[in-house]
């Protein structure tokens, strides 16, 4: 019988606030490990190091994938994530919330290019493990995602600031020359197309 071949679906989060930009995944990251963010992070960290171990241990084909910010229709309405949150608050003209001063930085990926980025994962060669960071090369920051949005809903809302979340990461990208070389994988949908699909996904929604 064959032997199973296991996903696991670790996130950029175990790069914590990284020192290293972008991040390659030979970067043992920054992270907090009491921290209000460190259960998410290190429960992610630990899971990588099971998964290792497993794979050394009892010989399972294993592949880890260090997702970054994904994005596309069908997110919660409440699911937390900054470019669901900032879209709903545009769409129903509340006060759109930006944390810090909005110059930190994310990269958002669209949810087909990530699965896309899985499917070519799972179909490589045997004892490739990884990890492989999927994600989009390009960053933005808060503000500039905000701002976009305001200006793409054409909302009345204003864009108010928060003080910044303890050990909030300032800057997230990855590097994805591994993806590029072992998967040939790198996003095609560029931020304004994926914007668009997903504002048209929510406006149906609210």
């Amino acid at each position: 019988m064959e032997k199973a071949r296991i996903l696991q679906a670790s996130t950029s989060e175990v790069y914590g606030d990284p020192e290293m930009h972008p991040q390659t995944e030979s970067y043992w990251g920054r992270v907090n490990p009491i921290g209000i963010r460190s259960c998410y992070d290190e429960g992610k960290r630990a899971a990588e190091c099971l998964m290792m171990d497993y794979s050394r241990q009892n010989h399972v084909d294993v592949k880890i994938v260090r997702i970054f910010n994904t994005y596309g229709p069908r997110m919660a309405l409440n699911d937390g994530r900054v470019v669901s949150n900032l879209i709903v608050q545009a769409l129903k003209g509340e006060e759109m919330t930006v944390y810090g001063d909005g110059s930190q930085t994310r990269s958002f990926c669209y949810v087909d290019d990530l699965i896309e980025g899985l499917i070519r994962m799972m179909n490589s060669p045997g004892g490739f493990t990884g990890p492989v960071n999927l994600g989009t090369p390009h960053e933005f920051t808060i503000l500039q995602l905000a701002q976009t949005l305001l200006g793409m809903t054409g909302s009345p809302s204003r864009i108010i600031f928060k003080p910044l979340p303890q050990d909030d990461p300032i800057q997230r990208r990855p590097d994805i020359t591994l993806a590029r070389e072992k998967l040939d994988w790198e996003p095609r949908i560029q931020f304004s197309e994926g914007l668009e699909k997903t504002i048209a996904y929510f406006r149906q929604m609210i």
